[in-house]
């Protein structure tokens, strides 16, 4: 029996398909193994948002080589879509399969078998039309469903569109029967996760079901605790989206809304579909609805063209924002996009300087959010690992809880009070 071992660059919904590609190959009789485990085959999925994701990538390939020297090293993913050729000239890679080709792994590339150069298995990105039914699987508490993929959208930051291709979804019966299936095992909550899930329905091109439709129906497949949504554009949350998470019975309170920039002029730089007004409306909406609604935001700093008082626009917007931690991301230029071709290049030291302040920021706003929970009763769902006899766990909208370790207490949705924040930032919960 071979032994296979998989590692993951990116998001959620690359560890999603990851998760598919390996059930195949444990259906097809191979071992999956840890990285350590001298695998006789490497699949590594790549993501290509940063630069750094590239380097990582050919890290990555160097370890896999250094456990296990007469391994078959495969690239998967982003990074090895839109540059297939030069993955296949770092030393060790054997094989590189692009969007279209990184679920033939097991049919393409037969039995691994080395050939005198690395097989380059990557077609142009206007041919990768098929939608791939995928989540994770392997922790017990939760998984990542895709119900989308590909992006219609065109930001002059963003490699994704020519990564993964136009926007593809799955239809709502068949992930309200794979969400059935994920029913029939221990998993407490699913995270819905594609590249732009707010544009869900589009099947051949033609829009033929909605989001909101989508979320309707899975909230009321039994067996599942707790929906969670994973991150959706601003102009695509529409007010029925958010009034039916508010009134939901297993949709969470909690929203993951890219805003990217608080200066209206950057937002229109990046060619984003909306402005901060728009944005502040959709805050104030969940507020509304959900006074403990947790609000995570993704910003970039360092955009090209972003001065010194765009900057501060930005953090001042963020900081009078009721929202509760963000995701900031230094700009990184990415081949084959607009913005690598506009004036105003921000020296690194400048963006890292920026980065800086909006992680501090994200710290203070993500205590005061923590802090408004203080003796609030949340439902927490705890998860395995023992961390110095101690266990964590994330209420519903969003806390992260820690109690003393309980076996008793794994893949358990627990009612707690929330007493105190530790010195750690964790939450500490009295459970009831």
């Amino acid at each position: 029996m071979k032994k296979v071992a998989f590692h993951t660059l990116g998001c959620k919904l690359n560890f999603s398909e990851t998760s598919t590609i390996a059930r195949t190959f444990q259906e097809s009789g191979y071992q999956r193994v840890d990285f350590e485990d001298t695998p006789d085959v490497f699949v590594i999925n790549t993501c290509s948002v940063t630069e750094n994701a590239d380097k990582k990538c050919r890290q990555i390939v160097k370890n896999a080589k250094k456990v296990s020297p007469d391994s078959f090293v495969t690239i998967i993913g982003c990074f090895a879509q839109l540059k297939p050729v030069a993955i296949s000239e770092i030393p060790g890679v054997d094989a590189v399969l692009g969007a279209s080709e990184k679920f033939k792994l097991l049919e393409l590339l037969g039995d691994f078998e080395k050939k005198d150069q690395p097989q380059v298995f990557a077609s142009d990105i206007y041919e990768a039309k098929d939608y791939h039914t995928s989540y994770s699987m392997g922790d017990r508490t939760r998984t990542f469903l895709k119900v989308q993929d590909g992006c219609n959208y065109g930001c002059a930051f963003c490699t994704i569109p020519l990564a993964r291709g136009k926007s593809r979804s799955d239809t709502i019966a068949n992930i309200v029967a794979t969400a059935k299936e994920i029913a029939q095992t221990e998993v407490k909550e699913i995270v819905l996760t594609g590249v732009n899930i707010g544009d869900f329905g589009i099947q051949d091109g033609k829009r033929i079901e909605k989001f909101i439709d989508l979320i309707r129906e899975l909230d009321q497949v039994e067996g599942i605790e707790r929906f969670r949504i994973s991150s959706i554009e601003p102009n695509l949350l529409s007010s029925d989206i958010i009034q039916f998470v508010a009134s939901s019975k297993r949709f969470v309170p909690h929203f993951h809304i890219p805003l990217q920039s608080g200066s209206n002029k950057i937002l229109k730089l990046m060619n984003r579909r909306y402005l901060r007004e728009l944005y502040v409306d959709r805050v104030k909406q969940i507020k509304e609805l959900m006074p403990h609604c947790c609000i995570g935001v993704d910003i970039i700093v360092g955009f090209p063209g972003e001065t010194e008082e765009d900057f501060i626009e930005t953090y001042n917007f963020l900081n009078e924002l009721d929202i509760s931690y963000l995701h900031v991301f230094t700009y990184s230029e990415r081949p084959n996009t607009r913005a690598v071709a506009m004036d105003g290049t921000i020296p690194n030291a400048e963006r890292n300087r920026r980065s800086k302040m909006l992680r501090i920021l994200s710290e203070k706003k993500k205590r005061a959010f923590y802090e408004e929970n203080l003796e609030s009763t949340s439902s927490i769902l705890f998860e395995g690992e023992n961390v110095n006899g101690k266990m964590l766990g994330f209420s519903e909208n969003y806390v992260r809880v820690s109690t003393n370790y309980d076996e008793k207490l794994v893949n358990q949705t627990i009612s707690g009070i929330i007493k105190s924040i530790g010195e750690d930032n964790l939450a500490i919960a009295e459970l009831i």
